[in-house]
């Protein structure tokens, strides 16, 4: 056996992959939009596989409490303030250094998504968020390619495979973004779920790219773990009038001026956006003055407030405001401090 492969070996003895399979893994490439929970299960698996290209992407940056369940993360990425894409990237290179593995510190919005999937064969939904899921909807169908949706929160679960041209997209079954207000920052959640949501979400990925159509699920699966439920609805027709897969209108795609400043559920956190390239060294003498601590590394920096707040910046000109969850607040501390 070619030593390159010796690592897939019992993958490859799993007769549905094989060999053939497992040469297409290696020409295939994915994108994992966001590298939280889910997203770090779905690298972890997609890199030991030995999909040939792993592209993720994630704005925001590891914090103690993402410990318990996102599993490429450790004290000292958080003593290190890295960003998780960073922090995420340097684990998996580790784990298999075949993997071309891409790096993507970016908040995700309908002005970047195109360039984030050009060149994907295959889109990973690793998101907390229906905006940022329906922007994957929209962006993904619109360019024919398939992506697996997963969510999951408190003790529950969900996924589907949606494939442009063979299933229904998230609208058709979800034509809401209001997800009710219930998210892992709001009601918790345990980590099995999450194990097992990215699972289901993998595997199907294994399937889609190795060519395994008939294997391929035609549903939506939920359940939850705690009360011992299972449930798995098939997906069945499009909607007649779906905005996105029949009447081809791509709602979230045709924004043209976003909303620049957002709370973050649950977070005490206010991001807002729009400013240009900001260098973090100059804003490291600009805000020591000025801030209680200063603290800088290559990709961020985080300034605590004499108000009790904290800001953190990143390269490509986003700002989180932590702290509050009051957008008033916010844009004062932002003018007060950033000044534009």
């Amino acid at each position: 056996m070619d030593e390159r492969l010796e690592r897939y070996s019992r993958q490859m003895l799993f007769a549905p992959i094989g060999e053939s399979g497992q040469q297409k893994l290696s020409e295939s490439a994915v994108c994992i939009i966001g590298m939280g929970a889910l997203g770090t299960v779905l690298a972890n698996h997609m890199v030991r596989a030995g999909v040939g290209m792993v592209r993720i992407v994630d704005r925001d940056y590891v914090e103690k409490s993402n410990l318990q369940r996102q599993m490429l993360y450790d004290e000292d990425d958080v003593r290190e303030g890295y960003p998780k894409a960073i922090a995420a990237e340097r684990k998996l290179r580790r784990i298999n250094s075949d993997v071309k593995i891409e790096a993507v510190v970016a908040d995700v919005t309908v002005h970047n998504i195109d360039d984030l999937l050009g060149g994907m064969d295959l889109v990973l939904d690793g998101t907390d968020n229906f905006q940022t899921r329906f922007l994957l909807n929209d962006a993904c169908f619109r360019r024919g390619i398939p992506f697996t949706y997963g969510g999951a929160v408190s003790s529950r679960g969900m996924s589907a495979i949606l494939v442009p041209g063979k299933t229904p997209c998230l609208r058709c079954f979800l034509p809401s973004a209001d997800s009710g207000g219930q998210t892992c920052d709001t009601i918790g959640v345990i980590a099995p779920v999450v194990d097992i949501v990215a699972s289901y979400q993998a595997v199907e990925a294994l399937k889609y790219l190795v060519e395994a159509d008939k294997a391929r699920r035609n549903s939506l699966v939920t359940f939850d773990l705690w009360s011992n439920y299972y449930y798995e609805m098939k997906l069945g027709e499009a909607a007649k009038e779906c905005p996105c897969c029949q009447l081809k209108e791509y709602p979230a795609l045709q924004v043209t001026e976003t909303d620049q400043t957002v709370s973050l559920c649950g977070r005490s956190t206010v991001q807002i956006s729009g400013h240009g390239p900001l260098n973090l060294e100059q804003w490291h003498k600009r805000l020591e003055p000025a801030a209680v601590k200063v603290e800088l590394n290559a990709y961020l920096l985080k300034a605590e407030l004499p108000e009790g707040e904290r800001l953190v910046l990143f390269p490509d000109g986003r700002v989180l405001v932590q702290g509050t969850e009051d957008i008033v607040r916010a844009k004062t501390l932002y003018a007060r401090y950033i000044g534009y």
